[in-house]
């Protein structure tokens, strides 16, 4: 069996790529990044450190990386007769994924049995995204070349932190891991993931971590960065900080409550592993690195305007999130561009205007007065 990863990064090695290999799978690594690719090809193996409770090492061998900026035809051959391809890209970046997936499955053998194809981001729906890139490009050609592959989204979840300098290829990372995929477009025949669970309806699994990990997360990072903290699991041992974590996902929980029949008391319980996980002070993650890309996280179906925006709707409490997108508007680091285009848009746009652009809020919708409120008082603080 083979499977061809897009992304070679540490999520790729150090999650996706380990569960593949534990699977059985020969690994081809695709990346842009020259001096990654070449790296991974120099090595015959490379560990993966879970650090904290329960971590132990797990060697990965049976690997080789491609570039696809310079030799997509390598790319698109290996696909052809891949079982799985996956990806660890980001979603904005699956568009350029798209069309070496098609030109794969142009050349892919019509009585193969289907590709299995997993977008594994942190985006609702990304294999839907990437479904749908594959189609517009495809044209006239989709009706052929879509019978030869299944697609199914996917909610993976694992803590996987800037890594240490001189660690070359191995990646350090948590224990904990989930990677649930939609059961639907196997049929009979699952991809071989251990670890894995395959489940009927996936939305309840990517709402659930979206808006637990995901907004715990860069609430963690907004209001330690405030506060002049620079490690994660600093920031969330601080009481104040970690009173506002909580208080953010306990309104995330209602809402899944409500909208998925989520059971409160285990909702609960998964906000402590959570929580722990985040305080883990093995795990040498940065205020900085979560929080980049404001912007983006601030956006309407992120992981703070969306269970804001639903709850809202739903006369819930956002108070808690409405904070912790004020922390989000005073994150101020140099080195993002995302945090520099932020903080300049604030200095040059009024706020109605501002909230509408970057929350993607209509001025009558619930939750807007709120996020304009905060929007004032951060261009205030100037």
């Amino acid at each position: 069996m083979k499977a061809v990863h897009f992304g070679a990064g540490n999520i790729g090695r150090g999650f996706v790529g380990l569960l593949l290999h534990e699977g059985g799978y020969d690994l081809v690594f695709s990346d842009v990044a020259a001096p990654l690719v070449d790296a991974i090809n120099a090595a015959s193996e490379y560990t993966v450190h879970e650090v904290g409770e329960g971590g132990s090492d797990k060697v990965v061998t049976g690997f080789r990386a491609l570039n696809s900026q310079t030799d997509p035809q390598a790319v698109v051959d290996e696909i052809a007769t891949s079982d799985v391809v996956t990806t660890a890209v980001g979603p904005t970046i699956l568009k350029f994924v798209a069309p070496h997936v098609l030109a794969g499955l142009a050349l892919r053998d019509p009585a193969a049995p289907p590709l299995q194809v997993m977008a594994c981001e942190n985006a609702i729906g990304a294999t839907d995204i990437l479904r749908d890139e594959i189609r517009a490009q495809a044209g006239d050609a989709w009706d052929a070349v879509s019978a030869r592959a299944v697609f199914a989204n996917t909610a993976v979840d694992r803590i996987v932190p800037a890594q240490p300098p001189g660690e070359g290829v191995d990646v350090t990372v948590e224990p904990f891991f989930e990677w649930a995929i939609e059961r639907g477009p196997f049929g009979d025949t699952p991809p071989s993931i251990p670890g894995a669970h395959f489940v009927d309806d996936l939305a309840p699994y990517i709402e659930r971590k979206l808006f637990t990990v995901n907004t715990g997360h860069a609430t963690t990072a907004y209001f330690g960065a405030q506060a002049g903290i620079e490690r994660i699991s600093d920031a969330l041992a601080d009481p104040a900080i970690a009173a506002k974590v909580s208080a953010t996902l306990e309104e995330t929980s209602a809402l899944l409550e409500a909208v998925h029949g989520l059971d409160a008391a285990e909702l609960a319980e998964y906000r402590a592993t959570i929580l722990r996980r985040f305080a883990n002070p093995a795990l040498p993650d940065t205020v900085g690195r979560v929080g980049r890309q404001p912007l983006r996280k601030l956006s309407r179906h992120e992981r703070f305007v969306g269970p804001a925006a639903a709850a809202a709707e739903r006369g819930l409490s956002t108070t808690a999130l409405v904070a912790a997108m004020g922390a989000a508007l005073a994150f101020d680091e140099p080195d993002d561009a995302q945090s520099v285009d932020l903080q300049q848009r604030l200095r040059t746009e009024d706020a109605a205007a501002f909230t509408t652009s970057v929350t993607g809020l209509e001025p009558g919708h619930p939750l807007f007065a709120a996020v304009e409120e905060i929007v004032r008082r951060r261009q205030a603080a100037f």
